[in-house]
């Protein structure tokens, strides 16, 4: 009989299915692209919290945004390569790694990497909700930024409006610059690809993508410091509650779909306990057990019919020692006729 264990924990071991992790992942995208739509707030408020950013990085001389800006407006250059960065690589490089995470690492690996960007990206709609903030290029001409998103437009598909596709400007939320998530989502992929990039190309790519995502999103006037800054610091509390948020799914999992998970041990659970259960026997040990019974078996064939030969041997000579003590052995009629006589 085959040895059979309870697989309470094979869900949570296995590879997740592509059919159950893309609507998630779409589920909690579209939740996010709504919920900057939603977001969206008084365009004074947004204003005012990003002059009460930039104030604050001047008072302290770190608003760096504002000499990267005069680089990449000065210099096509460097500028048209940032829009086009800033506009797709975001939504490319991300997935691209997501599957690559999904199809060539442990299930573990990428359960845990999968649930750290979900997680910090639900944070940071929470950021998106409560602070909107005014992007350095959408503030008045007077505080010295361009945007070199509209300056270089004619050269990609985007329009004045965010990265957004021309026409498509009123499907964004230009006022979600805190934190960024552009910043934060390069540090994923630069983690993902140091933890789990086996060449030197891997972890070049690791460092050098989050640090020129973070100058492009500067040098284009998307984004303050400080939200660069957020955006780091969202990913750190995303990377601490992603153990959580796992460990809580699969309570879950394991409260409210107990009979998928343990049905392979129900199946036998009527029938006698496999001695492998509770003897610890190798492999080679099981394999001479059988011969040693067989080897027995035979033996005791052997004895027995040792044996019966013995006692038929035993039958014989009583019989002729019958004969020659009373002469011929008489038939059984010979004896009941002198009997009868």
């Amino acid at each position: 009989m085959p040895h059979t264990v309870p697989r309470a924990g094979a869900a949570q071991g296995s590879r997740p299915r592509w059919w159950t992790e893309l609507p998630l992942i779409a589920v909690v995208y579209a939740a996010y692209s709504a919920g900057r739509l939603l977001a969206r707030g008084d365009v004074s408020t947004a204003v005012d919290h990003g002059l009460a950013i930039l104030h604050f990085e001047q008072r302290l001389h770190i608003d760096f945004e504002s000499p990267l800006n005069d680089i990449f407006t000065d210099n096509a250059a460097i500028g048209i390569p940032a829009d086009f960065a800033y506009a797709s690589l975001h939504y490319v490089l991300t997935p691209a790694i997501l599957v690559w995470l999904w199809k060539r690492h442990k299930a573990s690996d990428y359960r845990f990497l999968r649930t750290w960007l979900l997680v910090s990206t639900l944070i940071g709609l929470i950021g998106f909700t409560l602070m909107p903030t005014c992007p350095p290029r959408l503030l008045e001409a007077g505080h010295g930024f361009v945007d070199t998103m509209a300056q270089y437009g004619s050269y990609g598909w985007w329009g004045g409006e965010a990265s957004a596709p021309r026409g498509l400007g009123g499907l964004t939320n230009q006022y979600a610059a805190m934190p960024s998530l552009h910043v934060g989502w390069a540090l994923w992929c630069g983690v993902a690809l140091w933890r789990h990039g086996r060449s030197v190309w891997a972890r070049i790519g690791a460092v050098a993508y989050p640090l020129a995502i973070t100058l492009v999103v500067m040098g284009t006037a998307n984004h303050y410091f400080l939200d660069a800054a957020a955006g780091i610091a969202t990913m750190g509390i995303g990377a601490l509650l992603a153990g959580p948020a796992l460990r809580l799914t699969h309570t879950l999992r394991t409260r409210f779909g107990p009979a998928r998970e343990t049905a392979p041990a129900s199946r036998h659970a009527g029938a006698p306990a496999d001695v492998g259960d509770k003897c610890e026997t190798s492999a080679r040990e099981r394999e001479r057990i059988p011969r040693q019974q067989g080897r027995g078996a035979d033996r005791q064939r052997t004895d027995g019919a040792a044996g019966e030969g013995g006692r038929g041997a035993g039958a014989d000579t009583g019989d002729r020692g019958a004969t020659a003590a009373g002469g011929a052995a008489p038939a059984t009629g010979d004896g009941a006729t002198a009997a009868a006589r």
